[in-house]
């Protein structure tokens, strides 16, 4: 009886020494970007600089490649339409190691992306941000580099289904609330599904 005792308190504590684990791991979700100087799939520089007369920068991640990349690139182009009236920049980055400059520039090109997509080249951008997959979208103030939205775009694809349309349109409903001037509430947030970016060996 004392055994189980001490194993049920054992356990408490260890539950107890995780939570604020937890609880900043909650709090790390969303990061601040590092500045940077990237080039676009045309050779074009580009920094968080450039940017700091835009209200906020959106940022989709990249892969050359992708499956779910492909597919989500008209739903980004689109929500980029419904906000053209906004002081919004939207933008891609791409970190994979196997895509250089002139892969990214014809898959853009095959898949009509009209946007800067940057190379970041030694990926860290990408590391700053926490990026793990792509298809992953970021809301940042170029100002003071915070992140405010990072997730999906919509709830359309997955790795085993595809709806015919989206039911949740979470970076729509994130733009909505950061240009109102609140916060977003990321607890009802999914992770974003997409390939995995795979890092350079430190």
């Amino acid at each position: 009886m004392k055994k189980s005792t001490g194993f049920m308190i054992t356990m408490m504590l260890s539950a107890l020494a995780w939570l604020p684990l937890a609880a900043q791991a909650q709090d790390d979700y969303l990061k601040t970007v590092k500045e940077f100087e990237l080039s676009d799939q045309y050779g074009e520089m580009h920094s968080l600089d450039d940017y700091a007369d835009k209200d906020y920068v959106v940022v989709y991640i990249h892969g050359a490649g992708c499956p779910i990349a492909r597919l989500a690139v008209p739903s980004y182009k689109q929500i980029r339409e419904n906000y053209a009236d906004q002081n919004i920049q939207f933008m891609m980055l791409n970190a994979f190691v196997q895509d250089d400059i002139e892969r990214i520039r014809k898959e853009g090109e095959e898949f009509g992306v009209d946007m800067p997509i940057l190379k970041d080249a030694d990926q860290s951008v990408a590391k700053s941000l926490g990026v793990e997959r792509t298809a992953e979208v970021f809301i940042i103030d170029p100002r003071t580099r915070e992140v405010h939205y990072r997730g999906p775009i919509t709830d359309q694809f997955g790795y085993e289904t595809q709806r015919t349309s989206a039911a949740e349109h979470f970076l729509q409903d994130a733009l909505d609330a950061v240009l109102a001037g609140e916060t977003v509430d990321m607890s009802d947030i999914p992770d974003a599904k997409g390939c995995l970016v795979g890092y350079f060996m430190s």
